[in-house]
């Protein structure tokens, strides 16, 4: 790898970083750079995961606030994410490579209307539930069933692919419980980390990723994940909501 390639690697890692701790597209920016830099997509997918770990690292550590007052939401995100990234790791490396490339974009951009229209969903949900049952619906603090696996298979996209795979836990998390948006924001980085790790240590293990890519991706990442999560955390609400879903729509263009 030549010196500027190098340090094309070590800034895609520091974007790359901002952006997982942010609205969740780490790897529409990575992906695509390993790619153009000649490495083969598997090799790139196993190098990027491996480089990102750090990014989670740094993200976690700057929502740790957050991380923390979402109590055992967040010891459930760690477990559900953790299988569903093994899972997508074992699916990475035993199914032919693009089988799901056809309906990844329009899952992206489903989950991006998901997004723009919680609001209005949680409304509609306590209005229904009010009009059904007399009462108010008390304030969703933990994940039902449905959420969690909906969390777990968004797991398992992010073990496989992970491109988008933040914006989809954003949505499953906004419309599945009542949290502020900027703890969600801090699960969602915590589930990116979480299934990174799991995947890349299955890489380790079964793949040949390219160490010197993964490294420099590390070191960029560390950086931007914490400063990512600096930016993310004083974010209006609306704010982030519109950023996450102009971030998806652009994933999904990218990947039609």
């Amino acid at each position: 790898m030549s010196g500027p390639e190098a340090v094309l690697v070590l800034a895609t890692g520091l974007g790359a970083g901002v952006l997982s701790s942010t609205v969740g597209v780490a790897s529409l920016l990575s992906f695509p750079v390993l790619v153009a830099l000649g490495l083969p997509p598997v090799v790139a997918n196993v190098s990027n995961t491996l480089g990102l770990i750090p990014g989670g690292l740094g993200g976690v550590v700057g929502y740790r606030r957050e991380v923390r007052e979402a109590g055992r939401i967040a010891l459930v995100i760690v477990a559900v994410c953790a299988l569903g990234g093994l899972i997508g790791a074992a699916l990475l490396l035993g199914l032919p490579p693009g089988v799901f490339e056809a309906i990844v974009p329009f899952l992206i951009l489903f989950t991006c209307l998901l997004v723009g229209v919680q609001p209005r969903i949680a409304r509609w949900l306590r209005a229904r539930h009010e009009q059904m049952h007399g009462e108010q619906l008390a304030e969703r603090r933990h994940m039902s069933p449905a959420t969690t696996l909906f969390a777990t298979l968004t797991g398992v996209y992010g073990g496989y692919f992970g491109a988008g795979a933040g914006v989809m836990m954003v949505a499953v998390l906004g419309i599945g419980t009542d949290l502020e948006l900027r703890v969600v924001n801090g699960l969602k980085t915590l589930s990116l980390m979480v299934g990174n790790i799991v995947a890349g240590l299955v890489f380790v293990v079964v793949a040949d990723p390219r160490w010197e890519v993964a490294a420099l991706l590390a070191a960029g990442s560390l950086v931007g994940g914490y400063v990512g999560a600096r930016i993310g955390r004083k974010l209006p609400d609306a704010v982030f909501r519109w950023a996450v879903v102009a971030a998806g729509v652009v994933a999904a263009v990218l990947l039609f």
